[in-house]
């Protein structure tokens, strides 16, 4: 997997390309400080995946993200960032963007990379609480519900589900990763994988971050 990573500070860059470098997760294609640097990169050379921050000078994170997309509809867009802003969260879920990670999550970064690889959209947990609770702006909750529309239509899909498979879904939920799981509840991360796969048959939702979504939404 080749990663590119955009951000305003030089520490970040590097250190995420250590991160992902260092665990043989992903080989970084190019490093990019602001918006309009990485629409010109990506152009010339299309990662695998986009890891970029939201404010940054001459044009911010949530733009450039736009503008990639418009011109590359499966481009794999992973917002890394310190804001939990409402509108920005609803911005990079109405553009397309496959993920909002907050960067106090860094443990969360790689299998969040993987996970957008793998085609599934992710969101930290502070992110799924502001889905859930989608109580602010109303454009904010216009995205926020159209994001939870399965939710009203299927209320009782979590019933047939064990008690094992509820706390695994619950630490899901909270933005653990599998390895974080296993060591919670004492499980290897084989077994914690084929419980999640199993929770996503019963529940017939499609992954994780829709679950961890609708399972917030039912406390």
């Amino acid at each position: 997997m080749r990663v590119a990573i955009v951000d305003d500070d030089s520490i970040v860059c590097s250190s995420l390309s250590t991160i992902l470098k260092a665990t043989g997760t992903a080989d970084i294609a190019w490093v990019a400080c602001d918006g309009e640097t990485a629409v010109d990169r990506y152009e010339a050379d299309n990662p695998d995946v986009l890891l970029i921050d939201v404010q940054m000078p001459v044009m911010d994170g949530l733009v450039a993200s736009r503008k990639i997309i418009d011109a590359h509809p499966n481009a794999k867009i992973l917002i890394l960032t310190t804001f939990a802003d409402e509108s920005y969260i609803a911005k990079a879920l109405e553009i397309g963007t496959k993920g909002y990670l907050i960067k106090q999550d860094v443990s969360s970064v790689i299998p969040a990379v993987q996970s957008v690889m793998a085609g599934q959209v992710v969101m930290g947990a502070q992110v799924l609480q502001k889905l859930h609770v989608g109580n602010a702006s109303p454009a904010w909750n216009d995205v926020s519900q159209a994001y939870k529309s399965e939710v009203v239509q299927f209320p009782g899909r979590f019933a047939n589900l064990t008690e094992r498979e509820r706390d695994v879904l619950q630490l899901v939920a909270e933005g653990y990763d599998n390895r974080e799981i296993a060591a919670k509840l004492f499980l290897s991360e084989g077994t914690v994988r084929n419980r999640i796969s199993d929770i996503l048959a019963k529940t017939n939702i499609t992954n994780r971050t829709k679950l961890a979504v609708e399972w917030l939404a039912c406390q």
